[in-house]
């Protein structure tokens, strides 16, 4: 066997070991207040508010094990800051994994895995035996890295920058993802709702943690865009067609998918780089899945 496929096959060990040890904690929390709730209800006492059960499946804004661009203890991420917040805090199952493009989790491996936490009444708190939201974030890793040059003009006259018929492209293939993702929990979670996330204006300045990335530079310097000003505009003119793909499919009610409201949330000193918000820039981004949280289940957060 080659180092190659040790090194993937060890990778994926130590992923799955990761996520059976979150589903772990997961279960204890949730084992912990049905045994509450029926103390409490066998001595006649009024029940405690429940807090919402979520799952949550997406890329490193929702997994991501560092603190700005430095090795880290805990996670920063949206989840581990919105499971800490409200006045109930939300009993948040997180499937997610860094580095995760859309074709990846809703890939047939992570589908199945999506099928086991749901399947399993121990992982929530309701007569249903679902969760009563489902958390996604994706699509930003199947545009940066290595592929974003792919969607770049050459800087000539004429350009704009992005190419306009090779971008479309990726952004259906992201859509095909997302309406995948519906029809999955159509089947599997029938009436839970999904909120997602547009990624908010990523600063295309080449800074990047020692592990990963540059993901947006590179490319831009490449293609010949390399005045800073154009190579923002590139990236923002991106992450609005993102966005708006995202909000044509939140306006159709079949699809019960919530978009928060992201883009413009963080000013520059809460970005860490190229694509990863500070701690403190993801728990503002937190705090508006907090907000569209609220407004879907009132009390209850």
């Amino acid at each position: 066997m080659s180092d190659r496929i040790l090194l993937q096959s060890s990778l994926q060990e130590s992923i799955d070991e990761e996520i059976a040890a979150r589903t772990a904690a997961h279960q204890q929390r949730v084992s912990r207040l049905k045994l509450a709730t029926a103390t409490l209800g066998a001595a006649g006492a009024p029940p405690p508010q429940m807090p919402l059960a979520i799952l949550a499946h997406g890329d490193s804004w929702f997994d991501y094990p560092l603190d700005g661009n430095s090795l880290s203890l805990d996670s920063t991420d949206v989840v581990a800051h919105l499971s800490v917040m409200g006045q109930t805090h939300p009993a948040i199952l997180n499937v997610s994994h860094y580095g995760d493009a859309t074709t990846d989790e809703m890939g047939l491996t992570k589908q199945q895995r999506l099928i086991a936490a749901l399947s399993d009444p121990n992982n929530w708190l309701s007569a249903a035996r679902k969760p009563d939201a489902i958390l996604f974030s994706g699509g930003g890793n199947d545009i940066v890295g290595e592929q974003f040059c792919i969607f770049l003009d050459y800087n000539l006259p004429g350009a704009s920058g992005l190419n306009a018929a090779r971008f479309a492209g990726k952004l259906a293939a992201v859509e095909a993802s997302y309406r995948d993702l519906f029809a999955f929990r159509d089947r599997y979670a029938p009436n839970v709702p999904i909120f997602g996330h547009g990624y908010d204006f990523a600063i295309p300045d080449g800074r990047h943690p020692p592990c990963a990335g540059p993901w947006l530079k590179p490319s831009l310097d490449f293609a010949g865009w390399t005045l800073a000003a154009k190579g923002q505009a590139i990236v923002r003119d991106a992450l609005q067609q993102f966005n708006t793909r995202l909000s044509a499919l939140a306006a159709d009610a079949a699809n019960q998918f919530v978009l928060v409201p992201t883009q413009g949330t963080l000013p520059p000193k809460e970005w860490a780089n190229e694509l990863h918000p500070t701690s403190m820039g993801f728990a503002d981004i937190a705090e508006k899945f907090l907000l569209a949280l609220r407004a879907r289940f009132p009390g209850r957060i």
